[in-house]
């Protein structure tokens, strides 16, 4: 490796300096890396630094998304810089889905589920995100009216996959890591997607900040220092929000009486938090007069949803659930199930009989069509279907999903995970379980 001039091992200490002190707010200490390596400025010099600290187990991955002519030139870039330097490098190719929030949404992701991929347990993916980056999210956030917890921005670390997400660099400005990488001699690529003033981030970083800076000369630090304090202020709220959730909802559905018992902009604060926690996107503006209409509306039978992006929540009588990716059956399905094998459902549900060799005649499977009676274990007559599904609470996605398992002379047996007397007196005698699930791929 080569040696350093005598400003580059100044910044190198400089900048080694920062990666330590970021560290040190880290869970753990950390040993294992996977750089987030694009071949550009910022994770060209951060690649250049972890490379040369030899206590960390350090490899690379560099997501090829596809969406410049020159990318296969990056990738050999890449290649050759990590060859040079000993790090061992994951190429990615992904391909990036448009959808409605725009091609950068898209792209990065497409990069972070290659990343979820990559990461091992226990593993930090570090990102080169620095403090002039953290300004601009902050502004871009203030732009689009976000609230505190969007204006905390970028966090150090957090949570990612099976691993923590980290961002070393978070307090050091792009002009020093510039500095750093021109007296080291560092190769990188320039994108020149990062020009195209129709990107919002690149119209603020050309346009804008430049002039806030002429005129403040701190003004990238201040605004970062404004993301941090927002940071400290969402951290002690959502502590709170955590124990109201502790009572509303210990397990997936969130409970509406809990939310009625606080003020409005609590409860939609409380709400927000809950689809955090469930791996949603940010909700929508409108997501709070949503909710306060819910919380308004009487616990009944009704049902209503929030869509927004690919997310869907469901209320249904007085909680809150994330729609299940479990479509109904078609109406028309039929097939003949003996037992022996489990049966795959057009809607991705399974159905398997355990502890029995199979069923002694073939039975009916098909979609609930209405009408249909069933005898419960320890009632003495057949009740109609829809209201042994409403007493069980059985909430109507599922009505719609699960489905029938007919004997042959017409009597239902099951309808998803609600069994008659008579299969659960056959299941009983022949101590069998009958099991209704999604397989996992």
């Amino acid at each position: 490796m080569p040696t350093p001039e005598p400003h580059a091992a100044c910044g190198q200490q400089r900048l080694a300096k920062a990666i330590s002190q970021s560290a040190a707010l880290l869970p753990e200490p950390p040993q294992r890396l996977l750089l987030a390596y694009s071949g550009g400025l910022d994770s060209s010099v951060l690649l250049h630094l972890l490379a040369q600290m030899p206590a960390l187990q350090l490899r690379a991955i560099h997501v090829h998304h596809g969406l410049q002519a020159q990318a296969d030139d990056w990738v050999e870039h890449c290649q050759q810089q990590c060859r040079r330097l000993g790090v061992p490098l994951i190429i990615e190719r992904v391909h990036v889905e448009r959808r409605g929030d725009g091609l950068e949404a898209s792209a990065r992701r497409a990069r972070h589920a290659a990343f979820a991929r990559h990461l091992e347990a226990g593993e930090y993916l570090v990102l080169a995100h620095h403090l002039d980056d953290q300004a601009e999210t902050f502004l871009l956030r203030v732009l689009r009216g976000a609230g505190p917890d969007g204006l905390a921005a970028m966090r150090p670390w957090r949570s990612f996959a099976p691993g923590i997400l980290w961002r070393p660099l978070l307090a050091t400005s792009r002009a020093q890591i510039l500095a750093y990488a021109q007296e080291s001699g560092i190769a990188w690529i320039d994108d020149p997607s990062n020009q195209d003033a129709r990107f919002e981030r690149n119209w603020l970083r050309r346009e804008i900040m430049p002039r806030l800076q002429q005129r403040l000369p701190e003004a990238a630090r201040n605004v970062a220092q404004c993301a941090r304090l927002q940071a400290e202020t969402v951290s002690l709220l959502q502590a709170d929000d955590e124990a109201v959730l502790e009572t509303a909802a210990p397990s997936s559905p969130l409970a509406l009486d809990t939310l009625r018992q606080l003020p409005p902009e609590r409860a939609t604060r409380v709400f927000r938090h809950w689809v955090r926690r469930q791996g949603l996107p940010p909700l929508p503006g409108r997501a709070s007069h949503w909710l306060q209409t819910e919380l308004a509306r009487p616990a009944d039978d009704r049902q209503s949803e929030l869509c927004w992006g690919d997310a869907r929540l469901l209320r249904w009588r007085d909680a809150l659930y994330q729609a299940p990716g479990i479509a109904p059956l078609p109406d028309d399905f039929q097939a003949l199930w003996d037992g022996r094998a489990p049966l795959l459902l057009p809607n991705g549900l399974c159905w398997q009989l355990e502890g029995a060799t199979g069923f002694a005649t073939p039975l009916r499977v098909l979609a609930r069509q209405g009408g249909e009676k069933i005898q419960l274990p320890g009632r003495q007559h057949r009740h109609l279907l829809k209201h042994a599904l409403q007493q069980a609470t059985i909430a109507p996605w599922l009505r719609r999903a699960w489905p029938l398992l007919i004997d042959p002379g017409g009597q239902v047996l099951a309808h998803g995970e609600l069994h008659s007397a008579a299969l659960e007196a056959w299941l009983a005698q022949h101590q069998a379980h009958l099991s209704l699930y999604i397989p996992t791929q």
